[in-house]
């Protein structure tokens, strides 16, 4: 859920399938929705966990104006007590909400427009593990991207502000990335203790015959768990990124850094919740996050033990077009307070809400933020 997705009701009944240790082992989730934008819709979702090196999702939802969606994704050596790690995507996303409102860490609110967009993306990673904590990762990823004008009514299409932004129609990328791995997280998916660094560097496309669009990124990412002695059940979380793109020919809007929305995704776009996904857009990003994730209480429930945490979060960042910029400078500041109800090895469900220079954001979703 996304602060720009509109006003939506609906029904969730969920299924959830155990092992004999209370872990959760499969969860079919299927849900019939009502949207202020695009009308009935309804999805289906199945999430396998075989074991905790490996697990798979399906996703599959249709609304009745405008959206469509299917994304399918597998991982195995999610340990990484093997050679190899390999994780494996295919997204289909047709979206009627994202928002452009220009370029730049002073955008306005008021040159808000609407587009449509719609991808279809094969991705597939591959990390050698040199030992349990150090890791070679190489990512390549082949995407169309279509950008058509928006469907909303009360928002101005992109093409009536923004005529020359780079992106509009199809585009066609290709992206290779390789990167250095350093994790020595106690869990990858509910982790307690630990840290994990990622520098990474790619280019997206040879030349003009595989790619329109040509640019080179590069980065880093750090995430750091440290539990709080002096507070039982309490881990203090923080997360840092910087993206740059050193060089590019008409990259499109989309492929830019950013900042916005609930999620935090190692190479592209980076958290900042009391704003909409990707609300401040540039060639380079700089963001921090700061969590304390405390267990309030616990409780069994379907045959599982359910941990409920309460954690108060302080986002910060920014975008620039210049690579000297201090990072430190007119940051954007989101506060807020996230509910969490964890169920232990592979189970995250979360709401935040955050408050910023826009007002109140709320979103949800499966897994935490970092």
């Amino acid at each position: 859920m996304d602060p720009d997705s509109g006003a939506t009701l609906g029904i969730l009944p969920t299924w959830l399938h155990t092992n004999d240790q209370h872990e959760i082992t499969r969860i079919i989730a299927p849900d019939l929705t009502h949207n202020a934008y695009f009308g009935l819709g309804g999805h289906f979702r199945i999430f396998e966990y075989p074991s905790e090196d490996e697990q798979w999702n399906v996703v599959a939802g249709i609304s009745q104006r405008v959206e469509r969606s299917f994304d399918y994704e597998f991982q195995k050596g999610r340990l990484r007590d093997s050679n190899w790690s390999i994780n494996t995507s295919l997204i289909f996303d047709r979206s009627g909400t994202p928002r452009f409102y220009g370029y730049g860490n002073h955008s306005l609110l008021s040159d808000e427009t609407n587009y449509t967009a719609s991808q279809l993306v094969a991705q597939a990673q591959f990390g050698y593990n040199l030992n349990h904590t150090w890791q070679l990762q190489y990512t390549t990823r082949a995407r169309r991207m279509e950008i058509t004008e928006g469907t909303l009514s009360k928002v101005p299409t992109i093409e009536s502000r923004y005529p020359e932004v780079h992106g509009l129609g199809t585009t066609d990328e290709v992206l290779n990335q390789v990167a250095l791995v350093y994790d020595t997280r106690d869990d990858t998916t509910i982790p307690t203790r630990g840290t994990q660094w990622v520098a990474y560097a790619g280019v997206n496309g040879h030349n003009a015959t595989i790619s329109d669009s040509i640019y080179s990124m590069a980065g880093i990412d750090a995430r750091t768990y440290i539990p709080l002695q002096f507070l039982s059940g309490t881990t203090f979380a923080a997360h840092g990124a910087v993206r740059y793109l050193p060089s590019g020919h008409e990259i499109p809007f989309y492929d830019l850094s950013s900042i916005g929305g609930g999620e935090s995704d190692i190479g592209g776009e980076q958290l900042l919740r009391g704003f909409g996904q990707g609300r401040f857009v540039d060639r380079n990003s700089y963001s921090a996050t700061f969590e304390l994730r405390h267990r309030a209480f616990s409780f069994d429930a379907a045959a599982s033990h359910v941990d409920i945490e309460v954690t108060p979060f302080l986002d910060v960042g920014r975008v620039s077009s210049n690579i000297g910029v201090d990072p430190l400078s007119a940051l954007h500041k989101v506060v807020g307070v996230g509910f969490r109800g964890i169920a232990r090895p592979s189970v995250v469900g979360y709401v935040d809400i955050g408050y910023g220079t826009e007002g109140v954001a709320v979103f949800t979703g499966i897994n935490y933020p970092f």
